[in-house]
């Protein structure tokens, strides 16, 4: 049987321990989420349109969830570094990254060997934007239309040149695809970069592009190159007038960026489910409109299963492609 003295000994043991574990913070996982800065990984350099999307994101999500949340740009490998930063991540709900069709569905399947797996490695949390291209030809281009570019390539194939941003970037594969619909060949130009690229088509070198809608559009506001097409399934608000690819006689035709919020697996549920509809509160937000607007974007709708299925239909279809062109990265 115990003493009076040891019991009053053990008593004070335990009051003490329990009031130093009430003064140690709780692991992050019991807190109320969140609790610290929120960071969104974007994986690209600043000035792009995950870049702009993200910062207004970060600003409309910093209000709704109460805390800071910062975008931490990583650019570097066409987008891989920042992605597998991302992937690494602790699964808190503290990091998240910027994803969109190339880092989540087209460089898995572009480059053979990659730092991370794009399905296993992220969870969706919800979907934000699609973006289509603009198919452009020089003001001095003979080519007309969608149909005259369609009837010159068939009568000459391998004579069309179209440039791009680089080996496996949107505006090639956006070429690629077009040759597979339509059955044509074209001479594939790649440059370091959109606006060398751009700058070969203003001087008639080259005599297409397929291009981000920003860097074109005050080029064709100012008449120097022509609007011949919409890559997407529907015109875009900057260039209301200009038809689809699809629209102007290519059925089955179609080729954008889907952008979209994603996590690392393991993040909890009821994170996701916050931060899911917070983002969705988020889109509905006049200044994240005209973010997206001001890119030639329209808002994604869907959840955040629906973004993880055409993240899956979009690797399928784009690794086909890379596959049939036996496109390697540079």
């Amino acid at each position: 049987m115990r003493s009076p003295a040891v019991s009053r000994r053990a008593a004070v043991l335990v009051a003490a321990s329990a009031a130093l574990a009430a003064a140690l913070p709780l692991p992050a996982t019991a807190q109320a989420w969140p609790a610290k800065p929120v960071r969104i990984i974007v994986p690209f350099a600043p000035g792009g349109g995950n870049d702009v999307f993200a910062r207004q994101l970060a600003t409309q999500l910093g209000t709704l969830l109460g805390v800071q949340v910062l975008v931490d740009n990583r650019p570097g490998a066409g987008g891989t570094v920042g992605t597998d930063a991302a992937a690494k991540s602790p699964a808190d709900g503290y990091t998240l990254l910027l994803g969109h069709t190339g880092t989540l569905a087209i460089n898995p399947v572009l480059y053979p060997k990659l730092p991370y797996d794009a399905r296993s490695s992220f969870v969706p949390v919800a979907p934000l934007a699609s973006a289509p291209l603009v198919l452009v030809v020089p003001s001095s281009s003979p080519i007309r239309s969608f149909a005259d570019l369609l009837a010159r390539a068939k009568a000459a194939p391998g004579k069309l040149a179209f440039a791009s941003s680089g080996n496996g970037t949107g505006g090639h594969l956006a070429g690629e695809l077009l040759e597979e619909v339509a059955g044509v060949k074209m001479l594939h130009v790649p440059y370091k970069g959109t606006a060398p690229a751009l700058t070969d088509v203003l001087g008639g070198q080259v005599d297409l592009m397929f291009s981000v809608i920003p860097p074109a559009l005050p080029h064709v506001d100012a008449g120097k190159l022509r609007a011949i097409g919409i890559t997407g399934a529907r015109r875009s608000p900057r260039l209301p007038d200009v038809a689809t690819v699809a629209e102007a006689g290519l059925k089955g035709y179609e080729s954008s960026l889907a952008y979209g919020l994603v996590a690392p697996r393991g993040t909890p549920d009821a994170v996701l489910k916050t931060l899911g509809d917070a983002v969705a509160k988020a889109v509905e937000t006049p200044a994240l409109r005209d973010a997206f607007k001001a890119e030639g974007a329209e808002p994604l709708p869907g959840t955040a299963a629906d973004f993880q299925a055409l993240m899956q239909s979009e690797s399928d279809k784009w690794g086909r492609v890379i596959r049939q062109a036996g496109i390697k990265p540079e």
